[in-house]
């Protein structure tokens, strides 16, 4: 199950479970679609995998399978994609 991380690896930007501005790669690793489009070029930094958009959970679904609250932030920012 995805974790639906809740935030931007980059610039720390809130995607709450609904955004529909949250980027993930294969390995969850979650970007707001201005880092996507900016400095990423639609490449995940950590893996070189392609960036796509993170599904929406339904609202219903999260009151037993919750959102991550853990917020994981790449100290020194993003660099460019491979």
């Amino acid at each position: 199950m995805l974790a639906l991380r809740p935030n931007c690896e980059c610039c720390d930007r809130d995607l709450p479970p609904d955004s529909r501005d949250a980027y993930i790669c294969s390995f969850e690793c979650t970007f707001c679609g201005d880092c996507r489009d900016g400095a990423l070029k639609g490449h995940c930094p950590n893996c070189g995998g392609e960036l796509v958009r993170r599904p929406v959970r339904p609202a219903a679904k999260l009151v037993n399978n919750p959102a991550s609250m853990q917020r994981v932030l790449k100290a020194d920012g993003c660099p460019p994609a491979f």
